[in-house]
């Protein structure tokens, strides 16, 4: 049965569907030969794939992996940058970076540090970045300046973004600062940069911004010592179970995969 090229990669393991589409632009992928082009529609039980030369199959498939990485400041979120910065899987030894497909699910900017999920499961990348998913993510914020109460409140029920409101948020104020707000933000939504660009809209710009949890999916784990930056760890069965069962209603994922995905 024919598909988009990208939508083969990212099941194939090979990137996310993200990275995918940037490998297909860089003309790194070709189809029986031919430089292939975006949105091509394939057929895998005809047509042959290479990436690099390398022809791919879902039989040279490699073992699901998922991981939790401390993602440091100053590293980008991305399996290849054209700036030359360093990316998330350059904190990764080679035989998991090289080879693995593995690829940041969603992102942190640069400047952000936290819990960042990586894998090679595109069915389970494709549904944790779609617009209907709503698994909290906590962040801890420094913010410039004293919001007052009212101001908080603005933005735990929603503000007008680029034209859209954000969804409803849990906004806490854990510490008052000599000159600086420290906040408790969960979101169920990951739009681009939204609580830096919310903050700024309300005028508290953020100084420093640290994601500590993925739903249950924590950089502290109970009776562990935190994890560090730069440092990452294999999740535990029932983190993998509970991510999946985040994306059963979305119409995206192969249920075979998902079985064998908790026993890699």
């Amino acid at each position: 049965m024919e598909a988009r090229l990208q939508k083969i990669l990212a099941q194939w393991g090979i990137a996310s569907r993200r990275e995918a589409e940037e490998m297909i632009r860089r003309s790194r992928v070709h189809i029986n030969g031919s430089l292939a082009h975006l949105g091509q529609k394939v057929d895998p039980e005809k047509d042959q794939i290479s990436v690099d030369g390398q022809l791919v199959s879902p039989h040279q498939r490699p073992p699901l992996i998922y991981l939790l990485l401390h993602k440091p400041a100053g590293v980008v979120s991305t399996c290849y940058d054209p700036q030359g910065r360093k990316t998330v899987l350059d904190l990764l030894p080679e035989e998991l970076s090289k080879g693995s497909g593995l690829h940041p699910v969603g992102r942190l900017d640069a400047d952000s540090t936290g819990a960042l999920i990586l894998t090679n499961d595109g069915n389970l990348t494709f549904g944790l970045t779609h617009p209907r998913h709503s698994i909290p993510k906590t962040y801890e914020v420094l913010v410039k300046g004293h919001p007052a109460e009212t101001i908080l409140e603005i933005w735990r029920k929603g503000v007008i973004l680029e034209g859209r409101k954000t969804r409803p948020a849990t906004v806490i104020l854990i510490k008052r600062l000599a000159k600086n707000s420290h906040l408790e933000i969960i979101l169920k939504e990951g739009r681009n940069r939204q609580i830096r660009k919310v903050a700024e809209q309300l005028g508290y710009p953020v100084i420093r911004l640290h994601r500590t949890s993925i739903g249950p999916i924590q950089l502290q784990m109970p009776k562990l010592p935190l994890l560090k930056a730069g440092n990452y760890r294999s999740l535990k069965r029932a983190e993998i179970r509970f991510l999946q069962e985040q994306i059963k209603h979305l119409p995206i994922q192969d249920s075979a995969e998902v079985r064998s995905g908790i026993k890699a």
